[in-house]
């Protein structure tokens, strides 16, 4: 039996999960969708990337978890890779949901084609939050009105510190054993940090064809995938 931690992107909670907990569950695994510091039922908790890092790693020593598959969705990427290092021989493999991964010393907006300086500006200007987004930034992902309509409706203002402060690695993240789910729909082309950690062995690359929330979109398929992936 695996034990899968589910982290979602910027803006969302453990809700974000909800159609993708069951078939999980239906397989036999433990479930633990999380919700990091400052966000959905957190919101208001103060919030740095470390902080994000030591959510995942708290949830997976307070559930004495084993076997522990960590699942990180879009920015969530960065700090799960993070704890992927630090829970030790309680880590079975690491799902990045076309995400973020982290890269020592940089930080979310960094990674941005300007220096990250949109993203900060953003930030500044929104009292220390990412704000959120209309519905027309979820156009041609793969969702139903509805679909959008839960996650405008769910979403909260995202802690901006956790997007400016930098990760912190101890070795190399292609040395963790990985599965890079990209979701094709917007776009066939991957970061070049991700493309780069697909050379390693311990990592393996699979698709879908669908936009950048599949827990939402094809959450049955997305279960699917991180099934196939703790069986690797």
């Amino acid at each position: 039996m695996a034990n899968f931690v589910l982290v979602a992107g910027a803006r969302l909670g453990a809700w974000a999960w909800d159609e993708v907990v069951p078939s999980l569950h239906a397989a036999g695994h433990g479930v633990y969708p999380l919700t990091l510091s400052g966000l959905a039922d957190k919101r208001g908790v103060p919030a740095g990337q470390q902080t994000h890092v030591q959510d995942i790693v708290d949830e997976v020593e307070r559930q004495g978890l084993r076997d522990v598959v960590l699942v990180g969705h879009s920015y969530s990427g960065i700090p799960v890779g993070q704890a992927a290092e630090r829970i030790g021989n309680r880590l079975a493999r690491v799902v990045f949901v076309d995400s973020n991964v982290p890269t020592d010393g940089e930080s979310f907006a960094s990674a941005w084609s300007d220096g990250g300086a949109g993203v900060k500006a953003s930030i500044s200007e929104n009292g220390g939050f990412w704000p959120l987004v209309p519905a027309a930034h979820y156009d041609g992902e793969g969702l139903t009105d509805e679909q959008i309509a839960r996650l405008v409706r769910g979403s909260t203002p995202h802690p901006g510190a956790t997007l400016t402060e930098p990760a912190l690695l101890a070795g190399p993240l292609g040395e963790l054993p990985s599965t890079y789910i990209q979701c094709v729909l917007a776009g066939a082309e991957l970061d070049d940090d991700v493309a780069e950690l697909l050379n390693s062995k311990h990592w393996r690359l699979v698709t879908m064809d669908t936009g950048h929330w599949p827990m939402f979109s094809e959450p049955r398929e997305l279960a699917q995938l991180l099934l196939d992936a703790a069986g690797e």
